[in-house]
């Protein structure tokens, strides 16, 4: 829901309810941002679920609440806050669980590797942490999950820190995904697989948040991207002058 995409990408006249069902049809897939911010309720994800196709996959921001104030410790009874909150109302267009880290935030293995381990890696453990939530979800949560699917993790690392070898190793011994990101130049670069999928977020060529794509910087995008096999989740995150979208389409138009 971004304003300046109204006339855009989305097309004029097009009504606010409809713009998920838009995007949904040129599109294969959306990050969930809100999430970061706030606990969302059951009934928006199953809005979100009810207006898009069976074969669309949503990506979720885990809250900064456990990544930036909590910085990962001490954080069992706000992951069940998470997970209760509707997040498994998504069913099988549940995708990768994203966990965006601070800047300031320097790597610590013991600490990761803790938080990593919290993790529900299935909907059926995630279910069971769900219901361990405390009394601000009460008559608010959603505990259930339809199917027993696997739950994948992203972690998008912004202090240098975390560009080391033992870094990728914690990583890579929990299965969860670094996120290798383009933050023109301000966040570290970090491409090394560790995860069975690959996470990209793409916050802008030149300018952060700003700067589009060209068509060359995207063919070396799809060709970087594909070398990395396997399932490939990749996110534009550059909204401020609408190229994100465009950029979006471009991308998936090149790995297709």
């Amino acid at each position: 829901m971004y304003p300046p995409w109204r006339g855009t990408f989305y097309p004029k006249g097009l009504v606010q309810r409809r713009e998920l069902e838009y995007l949904s049809s040129t599109l294969n897939s959306v990050e969930i941002n809100g999430t970061f911010y706030s606990l969302q309720k059951p009934d928006s994800f199953r809005r979100w679920t009810d207006q898009t196709p069976d074969d669309f996959v949503f990506a979720v921001k885990g809250p900064r609440f456990i990544t930036h104030m909590k910085k990962l410790q001490d954080v069992d009874t706000p992951l069940a806050n998470f997970f209760a909150s509707g997040v498994l109302a998504l069913g099988a267009k549940l995708g990768p669980v994203l966990w965006q880290l601070p800047p300031t935030l320097q790597f610590d293995a013991e600490v990761l590797a803790s938080f990593l381990d919290r993790l529900p890696r299935t909907t059926s453990a995630a279910a069971d942490l769900a219901r361990h939530h405390d009394e601000r979800l009460d008559g608010r949560d959603w505990t259930e999950t339809d199917a027993d699917r696997p739950v994948r993790h992203a972690v998008e690392v912004r202090h240098p820190s975390f560009e080391s070898s033992r870094a990728v190793r914690v990583m890579r011994d929990a299965g969860v995904a670094i996120v290798l990101a383009d933050a023109a130049g301000r966040y570290p670069v970090i491409d090394e697989k560790t995860a069975d999928f690959s996470y990209s977020r793409l916050h802008g060529d030149e300018k952060l948040y700003e700067s589009g794509y060209s068509g060359d910087s995207l063919d070396a995008w799809a060709q970087r991207l594909r070398r990395r096999r396997g399932d490939i989740h990749a996110y534009f995150d550059n909204d401020v002058k609408v190229h994100a979208p465009f950029d979006a389409r471009g991308l998936l138009d090149r790995l297709s």
